[in-house]
């Protein structure tokens, strides 16, 4: 009486392997993918940030819009690009901020706001604090 064999074929083997390999590759390009995406995202994230950034400072009291140039934040290079535009009323400028990559043609980020151009903000006036009695 002989035994029954146990176990796998060699032929059973590598169709498993093969069927294992092909399983890896596709779970690699799909994470390959989602990678490139969250980069992708962090990128508009901090581009953003930036064009924040820039019509923030173009909104300070007596400062120009800021000048177009280089922009680097998390350890990433941009280029950010200022325009300014008159509106219907003179004491109001729009400005358009655009952020992209390094060496790439389309933006991350637009964004657009308007800004104060009227006259300058009145003077502080001092304030005189009497000190508190003593008891």
């Amino acid at each position: 009486m002989t035994r029954p064999d146990t176990g796998f074929s060699l032929v059973e083997a590598l169709v498993a392997l093969l069927v294992l390999s092909i399983a890896t590759a596709g779970l690699m390009r799909a994470v390959q993918g989602h990678a490139d995406t969250v980069r992708g995202l962090q990128d508009r994230a901090v581009a953003f940030w930036i064009a924040e950034n820039r019509l923030a400072e173009a909104s300070l009291p007596g400062v120009a819009a800021p000048p177009d140039g280089e922009a680097s934040m998390l350890g990433r290079r941009f280029r950010a690009e200022t325009t300014t535009r008159p509106t219907e009323d003179p004491d109001l400028a729009q400005i358009t901020v655009s952020v992209r990559r390094e060496g790439e043609t389309t933006p991350l980020a637009v964004l657009e706001g308007f800004v104060d151009r009227g006259a300058p903000p009145p003077a502080p006036t001092e304030a005189v604090f009497a000190a508190p009695a003593a008891p």
